[in-house]
């Protein structure tokens, strides 16, 4: 039997690969990014109420209709947006899947994708495996700020889509108004479409203001915009998200959603909905992570990494150049094995693998969980 690859250059995700080198050296793992401190106790207990009192059948195909609705009354408090529950919402079980939805949704074979570097790992196989090429731009080193002359130099007639994220993973940079006023000259008067991925919407620190595609109408009217419920209530393994767009593209999001998906899990829903309630349980989400964030900075000053600041997410950047020559990934590897600790190589985010001698670390873990990680760093010849 052969089988013909539509992910031929693909293989298996640095994340499985360095997790699995975590548990083999027994490593504290702030490679892959997910939180070891427990999720709100009172969500799970929805949860199970919503089990016992006979909520285990699907959902609406778009999402249980009330949490999209408390989604919509949100999304205005935040940014005086007004939206449509019923035809500007879709629930999704992932934002990973929204943006591989979305994706396929618009792409025809021999569009063009304007991607930006280092990048989230699905990214490039979903423009691929649609058909669709991606235009490879990268952030500038060391604030991975966007160079828009050279976004505008890429566009021409077969560009489809500019995918953005802010808060950026891997590096954490964000988003500036001038930044959204550049990508709205460059779409002006054009059919280029816009995938926004906010999945770490409410992890942004130094009092700096989201720039979320959602403040924006026009912007709006042309974007897939991905959320994730995992990133901001402490609980990615429930791959829960919502995707938002204009009424005309959801229209068309939902004709693939619908044969993919189908519906989300049910339970979860009910209870996100009534926890949604609570809003300072994600408007405290912000301060509670950089907190985390500037512990594990005070910590780092102690070991030769050298701190590129993160304004949002999970993550902090670090670059090693000063202390040794060895490429990223060599260096993620010695460190989980002679020192058990487990990082990200910056250059697995890259097409070609670039390296700056650059790595990821997760700080949304314990306190003693990053103490202890840290205490191993000390020594790192």
């Amino acid at each position: 039997m052969q089988i013909h690859s539509k992910l031929p250059t693909v293989g298996t995700t640095i994340f499985t690969v360095m997790s699995s080198l975590a548990v083999e050296h027994k490593a504290v793992n702030l490679g892959q990014g997910f939180p070891d401190f427990m999720m709100s106790e009172e969500l799970i207990a929805l949860v199970n109420a919503a089990m016992k009192n006979g909520f285990n059948q699907y959902a609406h195909m778009n999402g249980l209709p009330l949490l999209r609705e408390r989604l919509a009354e949100k999304i205005f408090k935040l940014y005086e947006t007004k939206i449509n529950a019923d035809t500007q919402i879709t629930i999704t079980p992932g934002g990973t899947y929204a943006i591989y939805t979305a994706l396929t949704t618009v792409l025809q074979p021999g569009d063009e994708v304007i991607v930006f570097e280092p990048a989230y790992d699905s990214y490039i196989p979903n423009i691929e495996i649609n058909g669709a090429k991606p235009i490879l731009i990268s952030l500038q080193y060391p604030d991975y700020s966007i160079p828009w002359d050279e976004v505008k130099s890429k566009v021409n007639e077969r560009t489809r889509m500019i995918m953005i994220n802010t808060p950026h993973n891997p590096t954490g940079a964000v988003l500036s108004e001038n930044d959204i006023e550049q990508l709205r000259s460059i779409v002006a008067n054009t059919n280029i479409l816009i995938l926004s991925d906010e999945v770490y919407e409410h992890l942004i620190f130094d009092a700096i203001k989201h720039q979320s595609i959602l403040c924006y109408p026009d912007l709006l009217e042309r974007s897939f915009v991905c959320f994730s419920f995992g990133k901001t209530y402490h609980c990615t393994g429930w791959k829960l998200g919502y995707c938002i767009s204009s009424p005309e593209l959801m229209k068309e999001f939902r004709k693939v959603h619908q044969f993919n998906c189908f519906s989300c899990d049910t339970p979860k829903q009910i209870a996100l909905t009534e926890f949604l309630k609570n809003e300072e349980a994600y408007l405290s989400l912000g301060s509670f992570m950089q907190t985390k964030r500037d512990f594990f900075r005070e910590l780092m000053k102690a070991t030769p990494f050298r701190l590129i600041p993160s304004h949002g997410s999970y993550f902090e950047c670090y670059s090693y150049a000063g202390f040794s020559d060895e490429n990223d990934f060599d260096l993620a590897v010695r460190l989980t094995k002679e020192n058990a600790v487990t990082a990200i190589p910056l250059s697995s985010f890259y097409k070609n693998k670039t390296d700056n001698k650059v790595l990821r670390f997760c700080f949304a873990k314990k306190e003693e969980t990053l103490e202890k990680a840290v205490t191993k760093l000390i020594h790192i010849k």
